[in-house]
């Protein structure tokens, strides 16, 4: 297996505006190639946007999400892989032909659609039904799997996924800076935003923070590290309809090292090569072979009825 070149990016989609949003995919896709990568990760609903669709009804939600593969958004995905000569993995809403609306995310490549992930634990919009199966599929050799943002808060779904032979896990998601039950948490102040050019330290003060990305370094490096395999991470930069978002898009080794992280408020990207030799150096690796299912199969397994609360959705607007 040879040494794999991936880019993550993050940038400000604009709600509801395919062409514009595809337009910035198809800008940073080609700055990636150039750059010599194989590979390019965006957002979770990076061609749609996101959280203005916790407003939608079920009619919108219908008007703005799209069969897979044959909706428009995604030919024209297949199109800039192909002119660009790499292939892309970005988020948007789908919809089946029995009206069942689905969050997912595809990597597509010159030739049409690889693979595509139902989001399984979705809630934005109570009228998106959840994915019922795991993603694992091949990239340049390379073993590849796909858990949408809070599928991998639930720490048994990316074991899963790696014990279905992912070596990289792409984590598309839409997150930080939003209230929650843990200390520290809440929305940031888009005048912040607004004023980022007088003021970058305010903003990056409350970015880096316990709304942002000092959460995420509390549990998402170990997502690598516990499963000795690459994490790449995507999440937008700016105003995501009317909540703000702080970027980090990043790529972790199996070791939970840091090996490419945006840290501007630009639309941007990162690259980074992924070296097989990590998987198996890696401390993950071992603690994998050492596993004791015998003790625990019967525990993790047993009945279950699921349960999510959003606390940012419940908080008066």
């Amino acid at each position: 297996m040879k040494n794999l070149k991936v880019s993550t990016a993050q940038f400000g989609n604009r709600s509801n505006d395919k062409t514009y949003n595809l337009e910035v995919i198809d800008r940073l896709s080609k700055k990636a190639a150039d750059e010599g990568s194989q590979v390019i990760a965006f957002h979770e609903c990076s061609l749609t946007g996101y959280s203005f669709a916790r407003h939608l009804s079920k009619a919108q939600m219908l008007d703005l999400s799209e069969l897979i593969p044959d909706g428009v958004s995604i030919q024209r995905l297949i199109k800039i892989a192909g002119k660009n000569k790499i292939t892309i993995m970005a988020g948007l809403f789908e919809k089946d032909r029995d009206d069942n609306i689905f969050k997912a995310y595809v990597c597509v490549g010159k030739n049409g659609l690889i693979a595509k992930h139902r989001k399984l634990h979705p809630f934005i919009n109570p009228v998106i039904i959840p994915g019922n199966s795991y993603c694992v599929f091949e990239i340049e050799g390379w073993k590849c799997g796909i858990l949408i943002c809070y599928d991998n808060n639930i720490i048994e779904n990316v074991r899963a996924t790696t014990l279905l032979g992912a070596q990289i896990i792409f984590m598309p998601h839409v997150t930080m800076c939003t209230p929650s039950s843990r200390p520290g948490a809440g929305f940031v102040d888009p005048k912040l935003w607004e004023n980022r050019e007088a003021d970058p330290t305010s903003l990056r003060l409350e970015f880096d923070g316990l709304k942002g990305r000092e959460w995420l370094m509390k549990w998402l490096p170990s997502r690598s590290y516990d499963n000795a395999v690459y994490s790449v991470f995507s999440n937008p930069i700016g105003m995501d309809g009317d909540q703000l978002k702080n970027g980090c898009s990043m790529i972790i080794d199996p070791f939970g090292d840091i090996i490419a992280e945006c840290r501007s408020f630009d639309d941007s990207i990162v690259t980074a090569t992924l070296t097989p030799e990590k998987l198996t150096l890696a401390g993950g690796h071992r603690y994998l072979n050492a596993r004791r299912p015998d003790l625990y199969s019967d525990i993790i397994g047993q009945a279950h009825t699921p349960e999510q609360t959003v606390v940012w959705m419940k908080k008066p607007r």
